[in-house]
């Protein structure tokens, strides 16, 4: 009986798992279809969801509707933009929902998504790209045929972003990372909503940021009245980053916007709430800081916010006489001050103001105070401030937890004050900026984490209206010294406009090196040692020339190191704008000689690019085409000539982002240069050798190069030599051809050889000529070929051809005057024997005679015998 049981039993059981598993694909187009229904009957937009699907496991008892990547997109007058986008969205129900028929609305209880997005904007003239609700003709027959009903116990969204944009005001809101959830019965008219939340804040207005980033978290329980629309703080508790608060009163919406009536405050007066207003980042644990004096926030918003007004509102912000010093720190940070209020009494946003009335602390005997004023924030902010007072740096990581790899030394001194409107910085109006003082540093010590110092004697930066003068500026980091001096324009377009920053700077130094001024990607260990990267570093960024540099520098350096190379005298103008840097006039003396550049690299486009032109005057070719690695791949036989050049190479094409070095296969340009009391040294080129050996009358090494002049283009990896002529004793060759930056090599030689230096057998020929037939063969051409690799050189020639040639244009040049002569011989014998009336037979007999004559004189001529007759 007991086995039947669980026989039973176990079928019932696979039986119920299997309709677990089968029934959501008996109703997926059902759900698919009221789905489309509700959305069709109420939405304006362009809406679409990958796939609908439903599951009973998910939320066991209860049935689960999955719509993934589900899309709203706004029609005209924000056509294309994304109104809604969610990862997941789930639709929480009772099983017994699924078997309602055609015309019964399904009940949803629980409404949960992932992965959202929601993008809430107001162009200029109000309208917002949310209302895509479409207008109900007959709103009793609608309610009638709801496909879909809203019993909603419980809601939960996850990792969303809120992000809110009014075109008319620039007011731009972002809630990032944004967790809720709530729980509460919204069948009945009144409920209490328990809320847990978590996000990060940002917020601006105009070009003016007030919030980045702040966390902000808040556990409430809201007291709801669907009717009124009215939602009232019950039990709660706020965090801004660490900074507790309580609310109390209530927020309703009604037609014409929201009311509000609602007081806020910090539940305690203890100075650490002030400390927990400072990001995580920036702090540390406020566990065992010791703390005396007061900090509280209080305030209220009390009126209606709608399109022209904002409550009323009182925020201050206060704490007198406080102190606090972190557990493991020597020093405490004393006599702190802090009287704050935001404020407005008319409900008209311009009419906000800010008065931060005193803020003052001291860190042993050194206070500093600040104070300032702001208002019309909205339209045309205007800012009254000032500052004074002296900081010791090496006291400020003794006092507080900041996060640095090694310890700041030096005093900063300032006393300034600046009075000024908005619409007068970003007009550039500086007669209406009353800018004074001065910020000094002095002893600055600053190491990196690679163990790099920068220290500064002495830097001081004087303020007035229409600029900011940077007085001095003396700085020594490894080996490298320098001094500067300028002037920067447009400070405040700059900080609060994102204008352009605009300056003129000058600097001199008598040593740069180059390497003191670049970061290494591995940090040395405590021992000293370098820890080596591994293989899942991170990616490194483009370097980009900043979009809001619009300055120059002049600098001029005694010595400058870079890499292997040594400049002297360096002297040259910097110009950056528009994401590119300008060189102007810049001289160095190096490689013996001077050095003259002038050319742009920009980082517009997402490919760097530079246009370069160098004129080197005198330089030593050894040094100069051996140490420059581009130069030894335009020219790299350049490398065994011994001796000055002078050249004009103008050069242009991509560069690494991240390197910034030349991409050699974009290069392109050309190269003009004239070789100065050069030598060639052949053992330091295969590529010669060969052509020595395979050139039997040319020796290599007393080639004359002086004064040559060559010109070159070279073009997508690869060069082309104009012919140019070279000069050995009474040789002449003319060389051209091309190369690749990849060592190949295609080139011509073509040699005008006398032929004394062409071998014994012709030059044997010439000397029986007459000094007017030898010169047609004083000079004979002979071609060289070049072809391989640099290293690995193909030479051949057509001397063989030359010579063989040459021989036959000799012999029948010889034949041709031995059968001239025979002619003129033959011609005379002819004449002598000829007399007149004579007869016949005579005659004949004389004819035959001259014959066998003028037969042996040809033969003799050419040296042929006549066959002995046998006898």
């Amino acid at each position: 009986m007991l086995k039947k049981i669980l026989k039973i039993t176990g079928i019932a059981l696979v039986l119920m798992a299997a309709s677990l598993f089968a029934i959501p694909y008996f109703f997926k187009d059902q759900i698919k279809a009221k789905i489309t229904e509700a959305i069709n009957k109420k939405v304006d937009a362009k809406i679409s969801f990958s796939d609908a699907d439903l599951s009973l496991f998910k939320n066991f008892p209860k049935a689960t509707v999955t719509l993934d990547k589900l899309l709203i997109i706004n029609k005209a007058p924000f056509e294309g933009d994304t109104l809604v986008s969610l990862g997941e969205l789930n639709l929480n129900m009772s099983v017994k929902e699924l078997f309602k028929g055609e015309g019964e609305p399904m009940a949803i209880e629980g409404i949960t998504s992932k992965n959202g997005f929601i993008n809430i904007i107001f162009n200029k003239d109000g309208v917002g790209n949310f209302d895509i609700a479409l207008k109900e003709n007959n709103p009793k027959e609608e309610e009638k045929s709801k496909p879909m009903s809203f019993k909603i116990q419980k809601y939960q969204v996850e990792n969303f972003k809120f992000k809110y944009f009014d075109e008319a005001s620039q007011i731009k809101l972002v809630i990032d990372s944004l967790n809720h959830e709530g729980t509460g019965d919204f069948n009945a008219s009144k409920l209490d909503l328990d809320t847990k939340s978590t996000a990060k804040v940002s917020f601006d207005m105009g070009k003016i940021n007030y919030m980045r980033n702040v966390a902000l978290s808040l556990d409430a329980v809201l007291g709801i009245d669907l009717e009124k629309s009215k939602y009232t703080f019950k039990q709660n508790k706020a965090l801004i980053n660490q900074l507790p608060l309580e609310f109390d009163g209530f927020i309703q919406m009604v037609d014409a916007g929201q009311v509000y009536d609602l007081k806020f405050k910090t539940p305690t007066s203890s100075f650490k709430n002030f400390l927990g207003l400072i990001p995580a980042a920036y702090s540390s644990s406020l566990a065992g800081v010791k703390t005396t004096g007061d900090f509280t926030v209080n305030g209220f918003a009390k009126g209606m916010l709608t399109d022209t007004t904002v409550p009323k509102f009182n925020v201050a912000i206060a704490s007198n006489n406080a102190s606090f010093q972190y557990p493991n720190l020597p020093k405490s940070v004393q006599s702190i001050i802090i009287d704050t209020k935001i404020i407005n009494e008319t409900g008209v946003m311009n009419d906000t103001y800010v008065n931060l009335d005193n803020l003052s602390f001291r860190i042993d005997q050194d206070v500093f105070n600040a104070k300032a004023n702001i208002k019309n924030i909205s339209t045309n902010a205007v800012v009254d401030a000032a500052l004074k007072g002296t900081i010791n740096l090496a006291n400020v990581t003794k006092a507080y937890p900041v996060k640095m790899d090694k310890p700041l030394t030096g005093i900063l001194k300032a006393d300034v004050t600046t009075k000024f409107d908005m619409a007068s910085v970003e007009k550039s109006q500086y007669q209406n900026i009353k800018n004074a003082g001065t910020i000094g540093l002095t002893g600055f010590n600053y190491a990196d984490a690679n163990g790099k110092n920068m220290i500064i004697s002495n830097a001081l930066v004087q303020f007035n209206p229409s600029q900011v003068h940077l007085k001095q500026f003396n700085a020594k980091t490894g080996k490298s010294d320098l001094s500067v001096t300028g002037v920067l324009e447009n400070f405040y377009g700059f900080m609060f406009r994102k204008q352009e920053l605009k300056g003129n700077f000058n600097l001199t130094s008598n040593q740069l090196v180059v390497d003191d001024f670049m970061t290494t990607s591995n940090a040395p260990t405590s021992a000293g040692k370098t820890e080596p990267t591994t293989a899942k570093t991170k990616k490194e960024e483009p370097l980009k020339i900043p979009a809001f540099l619009n300055c120059s520098l002049t600098a001029k350096a005694n010595t400058v190191l870079y890499d292997n190379l040594t400049l002297k005298n360096a002297s040259g103008k910097m110009i950056i704008k528009d994401e590119k840097v300008t060189l102007e006039n810049v001289k160095t003396s190096i490689f013996g000689g001077v050095v003259g550049l002038s050319g742009s690299v920009s980082t517009k486009t997402k490919t760097p690019v530079f246009d370069m032109n160098l004129n080197l005057n005198q330089v030593d070719i050894q040094q100069s085409f051996t140490q420059l690695d581009m130069f030894k791949k335009i020219a790299p036989i350049a490398g065994v000539v011994n001796g000055k050049i002078n050249t004009n190479v103008k050069l242009n094409g991509n560069l690494d982002a991240v390197e910034m070095t030349p991409d050699l296969k974009s290069i392109s340009g050309d190269l003009i240069g004239q070789l100065l009391s050069s030598t060639i040294n052949t053992n330091s080129s295969t590529m010669l050798k060969a052509l020595g050996s395979n050139l039997k009358f040319i020796d290599v090494n007393k080639i004359n190069l002086n004064d040559i002049k060559a010109a070159l283009t070279f073009e997508n990896g690869k060069v082309n030599v104009k012919p140019f002529t070279v000069k050995y004793q009474d040789i002449e060759a003319v060389v051209g051809g091309s190369h690749g930056f990849d060592q190949s090599m295609n080139y011509n030689i073509k040699f005008n050889v006398p032929a004394k230096y062409l071998g014994k057998e012709i030059n044997a020929y010439i000397s029986k000529m007459s000094p007017s037939d030898a010169a047609k063969f004083e000079n004979i051409p002979v071609t060289a070929l070049m072809t391989g690799t640099f290293s690995n050189p193909k030479i051949s020639t057509d001397m063989k051809t030359v010579a063989s040639n040459l021989t036959m244009q000799l012999a029948k040049q010889q034949s041709d005057k031995l059968l001239k002569k025979g002619g003129s011989e033959l011609d005379k014998l002819i004449n002598k024997n000829t007399k007149p009336d004579t007869d016949t037979t005579k005659t004949n007999a004389q004819k035959e005679d001259i014959k066998k004559k003028a037969g042996d004189l040809l033969n003799g001529l050419f040296k042929k015998k006549t066959p002995t007759q046998t006898p």
